[in-house]
């Protein structure tokens, strides 16, 4: 997938007068692109239009409009568009209580690292987590991890011919899976692959 540039962006009068429909054709376009994995954890997968999204929102919000403003926002979020042969995915621990959260994320340390997808019976491939920065310490793991799963040609080829996508958490506080993975996520992250 090609990496944002400028000229992708709408300037912000544009993106204020189009927001409401690109607003609503992203968040059906993310219906398929996330997983919730067991009743805690979920996959928000990115792609260029999740992309453009966050950042058209970012310059929305912190009213950006000047060209080393943006560019800082493009090459924030750019690293999350995927490059052909990954899955790149916003992976968030989800506990609406605080205490509980504060809990579970004192027990979670390292899960980034648990989280995996598989195709068919190939090895399965562990998430590579935070390339940008540790997120997580002794004392806890972060509620918000960014991962990518590196897939090779063999397992992007029997992706393609149709094989079973799943993923899972084989950590020890916390194991879960998803097999196979709904039909219209496969689908969705096929064309991550192009």
């Amino acid at each position: 997938m090609d990496k944002l540039t400028h000229s992708d962006l709408m300037n912000l009068e544009e993106y204020h007068r189009k927001r409401p429909e690109f607003r609503a054709r992203v968040l059906e376009h993310k219906q398929a692109r996330q997983l919730a994995i067991g009743p805690n954890a979920t996959l928000y997968f990115e792609d260029r239009l999740t992309v453009q999204y966050q950042i058209q929102e970012m310059l929305r919000v912190e009213r950006i409009f000047e060209a080393e403003g943006i560019a800082d926002e493009l090459g924030a979020y750019n690293p999350l568009i995927p490059d052909g042969s990954n899955f790149k995915a916003t992976f968030m621990l989800e506990f609406p209580d605080v205490a509980e959260r504060r809990a579970a994320l004192a027990q979670l340390g390292g899960i980034e690292r648990h989280v995996f997808c598989q195709v068919d019976d190939l090895e399965p491939v562990f998430a590579v987590a935070d390339e940008d920065m540790d997120r997580t310490t002794e004392e806890k793991t972060s509620a918000v991890h960014f991962l990518r799963f590196e897939l090779d040609s063999q397992t992007r080829s029997a992706l393609k011919g149709g094989a079973a996508l799943a993923f899972g958490i084989d950590h020890a506080a916390y194991a879960h899976s998803v097999s196979p993975i709904p039909d219209a996520i496969r689908d969705s992250l096929l064309a991550d692959l192009d």
